[in-house]
């Protein structure tokens, strides 16, 4: 039997990304249910899972309900203490919990001025005064743990502290807000990380632009990794006779780097569509060998 995780909006949910990474980056089997973010609040959607009101929530295998970022953490580090979901270095571990905790309690004008936003990016921004001292002490606290852990991600490997700075990373990125090298390299190591494209690639893939988090600045191209050349076509003979991630018949078609590749279906496409890269099980297709 299988968690199922309650979560909201690709685009905009940044809590919910915390969640799924949670699972996604640890291997961790999990069903998602989606929340919509258009149609009535939140919480009248949740009132089967009382008391959870927000999402990501959780139901464990055995029915348990926790719906706090945090707690589900720790909740599946419990479960699945060979996962790794926090360091096994006692004093990166405690490190790790010190800056997802910061995180989980703070930068509060930082998530009020530039709310998560995958669909664009914005140029120009002129962040306010505690805009800026949000972002000063986000990178303080990446550099600090990026020079006692020796990186490559804040406490050595991936872990929880690192799930939970991926939206914080997409703000900074997203919103142009100026930091120094070494956290400039850290951000971009987020956009580029698999488990996050895909998280966006889904995003992007379908669901409406929400003006609440809209913001009155300048578009700018998204500053992460360049997506490979896509798009859907209506006709064509694809490549491939079976589905590249189900393997359930080809119905959908797309057009990727000249070539053309099926799906089962329009979300498989669309998600391949916004970041082909980002599929390894796409991506082991494209790279086969053109069928003769």
């Amino acid at each position: 039997m299988t968690a199922t995780l309650f979560i909201g909006d690709y685009i905009y949910s940044s809590w919910s990304l915390r969640g799924w990474l949670f699972f996604e980056r640890f291997g961790l089997a999990v069903r998602t249910k989606r929340v919509p973010f258009d149609q009535g609040s939140v919480a009248d959607h949740m009132t089967a899972l009382a008391p959870a009101r927000t999402v990501p929530a959780m139901v464990t295998e055995d029915g348990a309900v926790v719906w706090d970022s945090l707690a589900i953490a720790e909740e599946l580090a419990s479960r699945f203490p060979e996962a790794g979901l926090w360091p096994q270095d006692p004093r990166l571990r405690a490190l790790a919990r010190s800056l997802a905790a910061e995180m989980h309690s703070g930068i509060a004008d930082l998530r009020n001025d530039c709310p998560m936003n995958l669909r664009t990016a914005y140029t120009g921004v002129r962040p306010s005064t505690a805009v800026r001292a949000d972002v000063a002490r986000i990178a303080a606290l990446w550099d600090h743990a990026l020079t006692q852990s020796g990186g490559p991600w804040l406490c050595g490997g991936y872990s929880v502290a690192d799930a939970v700075y991926a939206p914080v990373a997409a703000r900074i990125a997203g919103y142009g807000l100026p930091v120094d090298e070494p956290a400039q390299a850290y951000v971009a190591r987020h956009l580029a990380d698999p488990a996050f494209r895909c998280w966006r690639a889904m995003g992007l893939a379908g669901g409406a632009t929400l003006q609440r988090y809209q913001r009155d600045h300048s578009p700018a191209p998204w500053p992460g990794p360049e997506p490979l050349t896509a798009a859907p076509v209506e006709s064509g003979t694809p490549e491939n006779d079976a589905c590249p991630y189900s393997g359930k018949p080809v119905t959908h078609l797309a057009r990727i780097e000249g070539r053309v590749f099926g799906f089962c279906n329009a979300f498989c496409r669309d998600k391949t569509v916004a970041d082909a890269a980002a599929w390894p099980a796409f991506m082991a297709l494209f790279d086969q060998v053109t069928r003769a």
